[in-house]
């Protein structure tokens, strides 16, 4: 097979990292790739992720077999419907089920239709009648742009002033451009949040390990928020004797209204959850792999994942196809000082061989380019650091030992990811504990 991956982000190298590992994939090429690909040997284009017509000219130019889009734009443009009219196969859904992360608005029509719990809402497209709601019904609460954010278009008010400031900030001065022609104020909800992605192939769901992300900056789920600081899997709040009961009431529910509606869902479906104590709710749903959720999540794929891919493009998904690790797998993103606001690019990086000499470690790289024969920045988030161990604490230790050996001037990253899981399981032992 010759397979296409779109985006240059680090899902995308774990993409490209892990369909390489396939016995039949003959040659990959991404659109447009990033230093960490090029490293992996396979051919970076200057497609860009957005250039459609670029796209489908490019797959019908190299003759590809499969094409796996990474990021959300693409599909939301209608790449996976373009590329079906010239006969070309891709693991993704078509722009109508794309809609489920390019419209939160969508997504809750849906959920509501479907029964799928989520949080009170109300939708506004005037930037004055929002305005008016909040002052009328106070806060918290959480403001949400409805279109495309790049993951950053949701802001958590503790206050009415916080709320009435997210209003003016995204339907006023556009901080999120058009993606805030419309806000969804909702309920605020208290509970963790875990990850539950499923892969997808039109009628039946096969959920994947569960994983945690951490999407503000900082230490203590402090800062604004980014793309993803980190991830983990699996995450000991969500069990895995508790994923098919969760993909239930969650996941397979919109399948069978998308599926009903003339558009069956391929792909990966990706509900980002929030368990209260009144029981889970959906907060949102990507329709693509999560990042950096990822990351550890393919370092734990035992399987052939351009199979598993094709089987779902086919309607022919295999659950026995797919199994996991016991191991745990842990990510921590090194960013550029500054992100998610104003950051330096052309950063020199230095001390990733250093770092991949732990055996059971991979670098994924999210932001950086090849210039001269030296590997610099190009990006906010720049490397995702993952490693393996046989518990969440050993996967955290080598992650973090193996950061230690990376150079990035102003670089950054959270010294926490994979501490809300170990004092989860601490919690889980005692309770499991005889009492003496």
């Amino acid at each position: 097979m010759r397979i296409l991956v779109i985006g240059s982000g680090g899902r995308e190298h774990a993409l490209v990292w892990k369909l390489g590992q396939s016995p039949l994939a003959d040659k990959i090429f991404v659109a447009p790739g990033n230093g960490g690909t090029e490293l992996e040997g396979v051919t970076n284009t200057m497609t860009a992720a957005d250039d459609i017509d670029g796209l489908v000219a490019l797959s019908q130019k190299e003759k590809i077999d499969l094409v796996v889009p990474g990021p959300e734009l693409p599909l939301t443009l209608g790449i996976v419907d373009r590329l079906r009219h010239v006969g070309i196969p891709a693991f993704g859904p078509d722009s109508f089920c794309a809609r489920l992360e390019g419209s939160k608005s969508f997504a809750k029509q849906i959920m509501t239709k479907t029964g799928v719990p989520t949080a009170n809402y109300t939708i506004f497209n005037d930037v004055e009648a929002a305005k008016n709601h909040i002052v009328k019904f106070g806060a918290p609460v959480v403001i949400k742009a409805d279109g495309l954010a790049a993951g950053k278009g949701v802001v958590v008010a503790k206050n009415s002033r916080e709320a009435l400031q997210a209003v003016e900030d995204i339907m006023s001065a556009r901080a999120f451009g058009a993606a805030g022609e419309k806000v969804i104020i909702e309920d605020r909800l208290q509970g963790e949040e875990v990850s539950l992605l499923c892969f997808c192939d039109g009628r039946h769901a096969v959920p994947l390990p569960s994983a945690q992300d951490h999407k503000a900056a900082f230490d203590n789920d402090q800062g604004p928020n980014t793309g993803g600081m980190g991830a983990y899997s699996p995450a000991p709040l969500l069990r895995s004797a508790d994923l098919e009961k969760m993909a239930d009431l969650t996941v397979r529910p919109v399948l069978e209204e998308l599926a009903a509606s003339g558009h069956p869902f391929t792909g990966i479906l990706y509900a980002g959850l929030m368990l209260t104590p009144d029981g889970p709710c959906v907060l949102e749903y990507n329709t693509r792999f999560g990042d950096p959720e990822c990351q550890p999540l393919l370092m734990r794929l035992h399987g052939d994942l351009a199979q598993i891919m094709m089987d779902c493009v086919n309607g022919s998904l295999d659950p026995t196809s797919i199994s996991w690790s016991k191991d745990t797998a842990l990510g921590v993103v090194l960013a550029a000082g500054g992100y998610p606001h104003s950051y330096s690019r052309g950063l020199m990086i230095n001390g990733i061989e250093e770092a991949e000499t732990f055996q059971v470690v991979k670098i994924f790289h999210s932001g950086s380019i090849i210039k001269d024969h030296a590997l610099i920045s190009s990006g906010g988030r720049v490397l995702c650091v993952t490693a393996l161990g046989e518990d969440l604490a050993k996967a955290q230790a080598t992650a973090y030992a193996a950061l230690e050996k990376i150079r990035m001037r102003d670089g950054f990253y959270r010294r926490d990811i994979g501490d809300k899981g170990l004092r989860r399981l601490a919690t889980n032992k005692e309770k499991s504990c005889p009492a003496r």
